[in-house]
Parts: structure tokens; C-alpha cells; sequence
């Protein structure tokens, strides 16, 4: 008898190029989506090398991306692109920083991150959490676009982990700021792709720096007006870098330093943890099994209440789904890096100067590293180890591994599985999102869904 079963309804994905493109149809489609660029055949293949304007290199390689992140670090700074993008925003922080400038750094913030920090903090997490079911109930049965309700308890979190309890922060202000930046930063100017001086002015960018200037001019007061007066209670992210030198030379960080480390962690922290969250979203509701087997483990757990930081390490199925939206969603879906000496990566000559980009996205799908790359499958994670350290980077890897990892997987469990144990949630007919990366992968057009009782 013929197959008649149906094929397999997959989550949606980005349809990658199956075309050689020009510089000219290369950018156009890089200031729409940046995902566009990548070719199909980098989801079979190791490497895709090609010329546009200059020499670069598509990575899919796990043993030659280790190559780049960990063995031969240095020899692969970012981009010049990615630099110019961000450095309006961030300054010289840890996220662009390069060689002993970044490692200092690093040093300095890395004790802010350990487990019992993360654990004081998490009573923030879960009070905005409650707050997020709060909200959801009062807007049934009207749909709830969980992108922008996402987008504001993440930066809820973030505010109050940063600043908290500083009136001299107007929370308001400097998220607008962040979000009209990311907005126009993130469309890729042909400037950046062909690494002009700073000074030369992006078509675009200049609206978006004077909200900048005033974000980081608000944020000079709060750091200063916090050294001389600090607050009670739990110490904040600001709190700890304040506190915070460099084991090995003593050095404390400026306050232009930490203002831009502090506002890189606010664009990093609530960003990249709302789009991680919606993508969740999107996905329990595209699969109703497996969002009846989370609550069930959320409801068995929680008995009601909100999710703490004690319950995260119960809560291992929640996890699994976080872990498979970053797999298929990664909200750095790309990452490219300039090679500062020749090198062999593959078989492939690397020649100085030579872009090389680790398209996460497509790493993420490639059909040699994943069985049924692009199905949503949370089980994948349930055994961590089975996993190839290099075939799987939502946080990057190597010494520049992001250093909020654990922060952003603590506060999206908790978030989750919250929301997940008080309602069943359904998708909205005909208003699928469309994954798109500017800057970060998001979903566009929101993620529309209906929330009931649970």
C-alpha cells in the first residue's frame, strides 16, 4: 500500500541560500536577516569557504572550531564588524575586549559569577517571574505576544540585579535606549563589512547614539553615587564589581570601565534571555506533548508556587527544552572572527587577514553533527556528556565563554517552568514567527499565544 502519512510539521526555520550571491545581494539580505547569508550546504558540509569583497571561511567543524576558541584564541580576534557594531553600545568591555586588556577584565568579573552569588540573586528571578503569571492572568482570554512579556521580565531582572534600589536609575529610559540601539545598530552597514574607521558615520546609528550617550551619562551617576553611599542588603552585580580588582595586579575597574561592563550585561543579560524564552514559548506550544510533561514535572515540583533557585536542579525536563531552543533558536546565531596569522582549518589553506565565522545556526542544524537536525526534540539534552562540547555553542565556549551561562539558564528555568506549571498555552493561528537576526535571533512578529488555567 502507498504512504499516506502526513510529513513531520517541523518549528519553524530560515530558509538559507541555495544561490551564489555579490557583495551588493550579500549586504541586502545581511541588513534583513544576517542568517540569509549562510549557505544551505553548510548544514553538510565542514567548511564553506567563498569571496565577498574579501576571503571567508564558514566553520561547521567541531575540531576546527576548538582550534579557533580555545587552542589558537589570540590568532582569532572578533571581527572588526562585530567590534563596530557594539562598541557604540558597550565600549571597551569584556564582550570586545582583546588580549591582556580582556583578561584583566575577565579575572576582575569572573568571582561576580560564581554559584552563591547566582543563588542570592535568584529571589529577584523569582519574584519577576511571579509577576510575568501575574500579568499573563489578568490578559485572558486576549492573546499575549510572550516576546514583549518576556522582554519585560527579563529586563525586570536585570534592572534589579544590576541597580537595585537605585532611584537615581531610570529603568524606563535606558531600556528604550537599548532597544532603539540593538533596532538600528544591528542593520549592518556596508561601512562594516569593509571595516572603515570608527569616525566615518553610519547611515542610521546616529539617532540611536544620543540615547546611548545620555543611558551611559545616567549610568556614571548611579555607579558614583552608589561608591559613596552603598545600599543594604544582598549585593547587587554592581555591588561585586565595585568590590571586584584583578588577582594578579590589584587593578580596580574605572567607572567608565564598569559602566561598560554593567551595560553590556544589561544588553547581554535581558536580551539574549527574553529571545531564549520566547523561542521556549514558541515551541511548547507547537508541541502540546511535551509542554504536558513539563507542567507535570513544574507542577510536582512548585506545588503553586514560583520557581527558586533551589529548585532548578529538580527541574531537568524544563531544562532540556531551554537547551533545545538555543539549539535550534541560538540568540547569537553567528560569530565571526578575523585570522591574524595563516592556518589550516579542515584541509582549507587560512590565509591572514581571512574572515572565519562559526554560523551557529547552522552548526546548530548541520545533519553530520544532529540526527533530524531541524525537529524539536528536548530529549537530545538529556544526557549532557553525549553531546559534542564544539557542535553545540549558545554561550560560545573556550576562555571567552560567556560568563553569564549559568545566570541566563538559572533565570530562564525559573521563568518557565513557572509560567508553564499555572497555564496551558496554544498557539494563535496564522501568526507563526519568522526567525530573524539583526543583531540577536528573534522571532518576528512576536509569539502570539493563547493562555488558560492550567
Amino acid at each position: 500500500m502507498p504512504d499516506t502519512a502526513l510529513p513531520e510539521v517541523l518549528p519553524v526555520r530560515v530558509q538559507l541560500v541555495d544561490e551564489e550571491w555579490g557583495i551588493w545581494k550579500s549586504l541586502q539580505m545581511a541588513r534583513t536577516n544576517v542568517l540569509r547569508i549562510i549557505p544551505e550546504i553548510a548544514t553538510t558540509q565542514p567548511i564553506v569557504s567563498g569571496k565577498t569583497g574579501k576571503r571567508w571561511h564558514m566553520v561547521m567543524d567541531p575540531a576546527a572550531i576548538r582550534g579557533m576558541l580555545l587552542d589558537r584564541l589570540d590568532q582569532y580576534p572578533k571581527s572588526i564588524v562585530t567590534k563596530n557594531l557594539l562598541k557604540p553600545a558597550i565600549g571597551e568591555s569584556i564582550f570586545i575586549a582583546e588580549g591582556a586588556d580582556w583578561r584583566w577584565q575577565r579575572r576582575t568579573a569572573a568571582p561576580v559569577f560564581t554559584h552563591r552569588n547566582m543563588m542570592n540573586l535568584a529571589p529577584i528571578m523569582t519574584a519577576a517571574a511571579e509577576r510575568c503569571a501575574g500579568r499573563i492572568a489578568a490578559a485572558a482570554p486576549r492573546a499575549v505576544n510572550m516576546l514583549d512579556e518576556m522582554v519585560t521580565t527579563t529586563f525586570d531582572v536585570i534592572a534589579d540585579v544590576t541597580f537595585s534600589g537605585g532611584e537615581t536609575f531610570d529603568r524606563d529610559a535606558v531600556h528604550n535606549a537599548i532597544d532603539d540601539y540593538i533596532s538600528e545598530a544591528g542593520k549592518i552597514s556596508l561601512f562594516d563589512i569593509l571595516g572603515a574607521p570608527d569616525w566615518i558615520p553610519r547611515p542610521g546609528r546616529i539617532v540611536s547614539g544620543k540615547a546611548m550617550r545620555d543611558t551611559k551619562a545616567v549610568a556614571d551617576q548611579a555607579i558614583e553615587a552608589r561608591a559613596k553611599q552603598p545600599h543594604g542588603g544582598v549585593p547587587d552585580l554592581l555591588d561585586l564589581l565595585l568590590e571586584g580588582e584583578d588577582p594578579k595586579s590589584g587593578r580596580k575597574m574605572t567607572t567608565a570601565e564598569l559602566r561598560d561592563n554593567l551595560l553590556t550585561f544589561i544588553v547581554a543579560g535581558h536580551e539574549t534571555t527574553a529571545l531564549t524564552l520566547a523561542w521556549s514559548m514558541y515551541l511548547v506550544a507547537f508541541d502540546q506533548t511535551v509542554q504536558d510533561r513539563a507542567r507535570a514535572e513544574a507542577q510536582s515540583v512548585l506545588q503553586g508556587r514560583a520557581a527558586t533557585g533551589e529548585d532548578v536542579e529538580n527541574l531537568p525536563f524544563i531544562r532540556q527544552i531551554i537547551d533545545e531552543a538555543l539549539r535550534l533558536y541560538p540568540p547569537a546565531g553567528m560569530v565571526s572572527r578575523t585570522a591574524m596569522a595563516d592556518d589550516v582549518l579542515c584541509g582549507r589553506e587560512i590565509k591572514k587577514g581571512d574572515t572565519c565565522i562559526i554560523p551557529i545556526y547552522a552548526l546548530h542544524r548541520s545533519k553530520l553533527l544532529w540526527d533530524e537536525p531541524d525537529a524539536f526534540r528536548p530529549d537530545r539534552f538529556a544526557d549532557r556528556k553525549s553531546v559534542d562540547r564544539y557542535a553545540y555553542l549558545p554561550f560560545g565556549d573556550g576562555p571567552r565563554i560567556c560568563i553569564g551561562a549559568s545566570f541566563a539558564l538559572q533565570e530562564a528555568v525559573i521563568i518557565l517552568a513557572t509560567v508553564l506549571s499555572r497555564f496551558k498555552f496554544a498557539p494563535v493561528a496564522g501568526k507563526d514567527p519568522d526567525p530573524v537576526m539583526i543583531l540577536t535571533l528573534r522571532p518576528d512578529g512576536g509569539v502570539w499565544l493563547t493562555a488558560e488555567p492550567a
